[in-house]
C-alpha cells in the first residue's frame, strides 16, 4: 500500500494526518499554539512556530502509523493566509513576525490605497478590493513602519512557502496564496501585476518568482528534512495553497456550484466559478484544484469559533465548573443543551460578531461586536444561543452576495470545521440560510485535501474528484419552517443594524485608541 501526508497550517494549531492511497486515515497528530497579539486588533506570529509544528506533527504520524517510510509517496502543506507574508532576508532568514490575515494594523495604509490608486483598476485585475485584510496593505504597513525590515527583506512568504522552503531548499509560492493577497496578483493572467504592483510602491523583486499550481511538485525533501521527519530523502513536496480552499476541496468541491462554509475559529463560506467581480465584496483566488481555470470566490467572518471561545472564557466558569461536575469535558456540551431550550432568535437578541472588526461584506476593521435586544429576561443560554444565530446571520450575509455572481449554487450546503460538532449550530445555519446542511462523517478539513493533492501529483490518484471517494457526507440537518419565518425577520435586522451603529462603532474605537 502506497501512503501520502497532508498537513494544514491553522491559526491555533496544525494537524497532520497519514492517509492511504483509497483515502483511508492511518494516523492523525496535532499541536496547538497561539497567535500573537502584542496589540488590540494585532495579530501575528513567528514563522518558525508553524515550521516546528509541521515538523512535530508529521513524525508523529510517521511513528504512530507504523508503516514503512518508503511507503510515503508525498507530502503537502496547507497554510493560513499569511497576510503580509513573512518577510525574510537573502538567506530565508525571518526579519519580522508575519502579520496573519486577522491583523487589522493596516487602517492608515488601506485609506491611502483608496486615495491614492486608481481602486477600480485593481479591483478589475485583481479581482479583490481595498482592506486592512488584504496582504498588500499589511505589506504597506511594515515599508512604512519597519523601514529597517523592509529594507533587508529579500522575499514575502506565504506561510506554507516558508515551510516548504525547509523542506526541499526550493522557493516557489502557489497561486492560491498569491491570489489571496489581493492587490499584487492579476487574476486572469496567474501572475503578479507589475502595473498594481508599481501603483501601490511594492517592490516587484520582493514577489517570488517561481508561481507553481497548489497541486505541483515543488522539490523533494532533503537529507535534514527527512531525518527529522522520519522519511526519506526524495519523498516528493506538494505546493498546496490556502487552508479555506483546501478545506473546501476536503468537501468534495471540483467543479462550479458547488459551495461550503468552513467555520472554525474564523468562517470562510466560499464556492468556486469562472468568474468574479470584486464589487460584490467577496475575496478571490486561483482555486486549489484546476486553478488555471477555475476561481475559488469566499467570504467570512473573523470570530466565529473565537467569538465562542471569548464568551467561553468570559462568562462560563459556572458552566465549565457544573460541566465538570457532571464529568463531561467539554462545557460546549453543557451550553449548547441550555441554549438549546431558548427559542429561535433567542427572543429577540441579536448579535453582531465584530469582535476584531470585520472581513465581509461589510469591510471595516473598526466595527465592533453588539448585543442588541437585550433585557433582565435574558439569561447566558440566551447570550450563547444569539452568538451563534449572529455567526449564521454573518455567513447568510455573505452568501447573499455571492450569489449575485454565481454561475449556480447547489441546493446543499456543506458545512467543516469544529462548528460541526454542534448540532443546535448547525440545525441554526439550515434554519438561517433555508439550505439543507451536510457534514464531512470523517471529520477532517484541510489536512484531506492537501493529502489529496499529494496524492495525485504521486500518481496514486487519477484527480481530484477522487476526493468524494475519500470522504463520506453526513446530512445534519434540514430547515424548519417556523424557525425559518422567525429568522427572516431577524436577519432583516441584523443588516440593518451595521449601518445605523457604524458611526457609534467608529466613535468608540477612537475613544478606545486614545488609551492604547
Amino acid at each position: 500500500m502506497n501512503y501520502v501526508i497532508g498537513v494544514d497550517i491553522g491559526t491555533q494549531s496544525a494537524k497532520a494526518l497519514l492517509v492511504a492511497a483509497d483515502g483511508a486515515i492511518i494516523a492523525k497528530a496535532s499541536q496547538s499554539y497561539q497567535v500573537d497579539t502584542p496589540r488590540p486588533l494585532w495579530a501575528e506570529q513567528w514563522p518558525d512556530v508553524w515550521l516546528q509544528a509541521v515538523y512535530q506533527t508529521i513524525a508523529e504520524c510517521v511513528a504512530k502509523s507504523g508503516v514503512d517510510p518508503a511507503c510515503v509517496r508525498g507530502l503537502c502543506v496547507s497554510s493560513l493566509y499569511g497576510g503580509s507574508g513573512i518577510p525574510v532576508d537573502a538567506d530565508v532568514k525571518p526579519l519580522h513576525p508575519c502579520l496573519i490575515w486577522m491583523d487589522r494594523r493596516a487602517t492608515a495604509e488601506t485609506e491611502w490605497v483608496r486615495e491614492h490608486v486608481d481602486v477600480s483598476r485593481l479591483q478589475d485585475i485583481t479581482g479583490n478590493g481595498v482592506d486592512s485584510y488584504y496582504g498588500y496593505t499589511k505589506m504597506l504597513w511594515l515599508k512604512n513602519h519597519k523601514p529597517d525590515v523592509w529594507r533587508e527583506t529579500h522575499y514575502l512568504l506565504p506561510p506554507n512557502s516558508y515551510v516548504n522552503y525547509h523542506l526541499t531548499g526550493e522557493l516557489a509560492v502557489d497561486h492560491s496564496s498569491a491570489g489571496n493577497i489581493g492587490g499584487v496578483y492579476d487574476l486572469r493572467r496567474r501572475d503578479w501585476s507589475q502595473e498594481v504592483l508599481a501603483m501601490l510602491g511594492i517592490d516587484a523583486e520582493k514577489m517570488p518568482k517561481r508561481l507553481v499550481a497548489s497541486g505541483d511538485i515543488v522539490g523533494r525533501l532533503t537529507t535534514e528534512a527527512g531525518e527529522r521527519l522520519g522519511l526519506p530523502v526524495g519523498v516528493p513536496v506538494v505546493a498546496g495553497g490556502v487552508d479555506a480552499a483546501m478545506a473546501t476541496l476536503a468537501a468534495g468541491v471540483v467543479e462550479p456550484g458547488n459551495h461550503v462554509a468552513m467555520i472554525g475559529t474564523s468562517m470562510c463560506w466560499g464556492f468556486v466559478n469562472r468568474e468574479t467581480d470584486a464589487r460584490n465584496g467577496l475575496i478571490s483566488m486561483p482555486y486549489v484544484a484546476n486553478g488555471e481555470e477555475e476561481i475559488y470566490i469566499f467570504g467570512g467572518a473573523i470570530t466565529a469559533g473565537a467569538s465562542i471561545s471569548w464568551f467561553r472564557e468570559q462568562f462560563c466558569e459556572q458552566d465549565r465548573q457544573a460541566a465538570q461536575a457532571q464529568g463531561e469535558a467539554d462545557v460546549h456540551q453543557l451550553m449548547e443543551r441550555e441554549a438549546a431550550k431558548t427559542p429561535a432568535g433567542a427572543n429577540g437578541l441579536v448579535f453582531l460578531p465584530y469582535l476584531m472588526g470585520e472581513r465581509s461584506p461589510i469591510w471595516d476593521p473598526n466595527a465592533s461586536g453588539s448585543f442588541v435586544g437585550l433585557t433582565l429576561y435574558h439569561t447566558r443560554a440566551h447570550l450563547y444561543r444569539s452568538i451563534l444565530e449572529g455567526l449564521a446571520f454573518a455567513l447568510r450575509h455573505n452568501i447573499e452576495c455571492g450569489r449575485q455572481g454565481a454561475a449556480r449554487l447547489d441546493p446543499e450546503l456543506i458545512v467543516v470545521g469544529g462548528a460541526a460538532r454542534s448540532d443546535l449550530w448547525m440545525q441554526i445555519i439550515a434554519d438561517v440560510t433555508g439550505y439543507p446542511v451536510l457534514t464531512i462523517e470523517q471529520d477532517v478539513e484541510a489536512p484531506i485535501g492537501a493529502a489529496l493533492l499529494a496524492a495525485q501529483a504521486g500518481g496514486l490518484v487519477e484527480d481530484a474528484a477522487a476526493i468524494r471517494d475519500w470522504i463520506s457526507l453526513t446530512p445534519r440537518a434540514r430547515p424548519i419552517a417556523a424557525n425559518t419565518e422567525v429568522y427572516e425577520r431577524m436577519f432583516q435586522q441584523y443588516c440593518a443594524l451595521y449601518p445605523k451603529l457604524r458611526d457609534a462603532m467608529h466613535e468608540l474605537r477612537a475613544v478606545a485608541q486614545e488609551k492604547e
